[in-house]
């Protein structure tokens, strides 16, 4: 049966995924996807990331941010976390962002909140702790957001400013550039 509704095609050719595989996977309607075969005949479908591409630069960028700032460091692209370092980072690799974090990147906010704030949004949907602080900035490549730069901190004593929201915005802004490379 899975395979049956995968076959079908439209007008021109393009494979109908049914709502409830896109909502599954967190696909929407127009997203690129990826097809691949494995020896067995199986297809996998994944779903094509831009700023993924660059996941081991991303990495290696966030881990330099990470120590130049003294606080965790997230790339994300419009789906999942794709590089974190610092203190936590295991908490927040490869999981999925949030709902009011993906409408936010999608309208191009940049966010500088302390918790308790009324901007503050979760990162992740299964978020358990609260940080204390986050600056977040969308990546924009070619007009179009394909992910963010985030800044967090649990530390009490430490509250973000203009610092850490220009160098998130300095990295948005270099990454988009790389991407459009």
């Amino acid at each position: 049966m899975f395979c049956e509704d995968l076959t079908q095609a439209d007008d021109l050719g393009r494979v109908v995924i049914p709502k409830e595989i896109r909502r599954t996977l967190r696909i929407r309607e127009g997203d690129p996807l990826e097809i691949f075969t494995d020896r067995e005949g199986e297809i996998i479908l994944k779903k094509y990331s831009p700023i993924g591409e660059l996941s081991v630069f991303a990495k290696q960028y966030a881990e330099s941010l990470s120590q130049t700032m003294g606080c965790l460091v997230c790339v994300c692209d419009m789906d999942q976390i794709i590089a974190a370092a610092g203190n936590g980072k295991k908490e927040l690799q490869e999981k999925y962002i949030s709902k009011a974090l993906l409408k936010e990147l999608e309208n191009r906010n940049s966010i500088l909140a302390a918790k308790g704030d009324k901007k503050y949004v979760k990162i992740i949907s299964d978020q358990e702790e609260d940080y204390e602080c986050e600056a977040v900035t969308p990546i924009i490549c070619e007009g179009d957001v394909i992910g963010g730069v985030i800044f967090l901190t649990k530390e009490e004593k430490k509250k973000f400013g203009i610092p850490e929201e220009k160098m998130a915005s300095c990295a948005a802004s270099f990454l988009g550039r790389q991407m459009e490379q």
